[in-house]
């Protein structure tokens, strides 16, 4: 048995099951706090982009738990239910934060125009790696494999440069909610523990891939 590799798999299992245990945790507990302002996450997230001069953003309710996001192709930002209606810390933090991104887009934020910039590269690798190093290893051909991690680099590369974006976006929104007081200190407190915890999420992946990343170079 290959105790590294499963080492490696059950330290990924941990970091994943356990970044999503804790965003979930966290955005249950604080969207249980109706906010002091009485904004719902579509109305908080609508003044910080009109207090950033954006009027040209749409913002829309979608689907799914914890399926937020900002698409730049169509200047968008996508709210899930619980976030675009509900009136609570968490859903106050958690559409202030895509608002963030929007923002960055607006603005020409360098690190999410290179993170941009490379969407089509890893989209490519994130879907090929797999099948390569498989072959690689199947044939034993050295040049698949170092093919293959090639493209994985490429993966990770993309999930650094995600990191200091969503930071950003987290920082933009809580100096929003700060600087406007739509929620008092303590409320804001929690606010920053929601984007905490969704900000490990990404730490975490990143941290899994690079782990497995160690474990293909020792194999050769």
């Amino acid at each position: 048995m290959d105790f590294s590799f499963l080492a490696v798999v059950v330290v990924t299992l941990v970091l994943g099951l356990g970044s999503q245990a804790i965003i979930k945790g966290t955005f249950k507990k604080w969207s249980k706090v109706p906010a002091s302002s009485h904004l719902s996450g579509a109305q908080a997230a609508q003044k910080m982009l009109q207090a950033n001069g954006l009027n040209n953003v749409t913002i829309q309710k979608v689907g799914g738990d914890l399926s937020d996001h900002f698409d730049p192709r169509t200047n968008s930002i996508a709210l899930s239910e619980s976030v675009f209606d509900g009136r609570s810390v968490a859903s106050i933090a958690v559409a202030c934060h895509e608002a963030g991104h929007a923002v960055q887009h607006a603005q020409k934020y360098v690190p999410s125009r290179i993170r941009g910039a490379f969407v089509p590269v890893v989209s490519i690798a994130s879907n090929a790696w797999m099948f390569v190093l498989i072959a690689g290893v199947m044939l034993n051909i050295m040049g698949l494999y170092l093919l293959a991690i090639g493209l994985y680099v490429a993966v990770i590369a993309f999930q650094l440069m995600t990191l200091p974006v969503e930071f950003n976006a987290s920082s933009r929104a809580l100096a929003y909610i700060r600087s406007y007081g739509y929620l008092p200190p303590q409320e804001t407190k929690g606010a920053g523990s929601v984007l905490r915890a969704a900000a490990f999420t990404y730490v975490a992946a990143a941290l899994a891939s690079l782990l497995y990343l160690l474990h293909l170079l020792s194999r050769r």
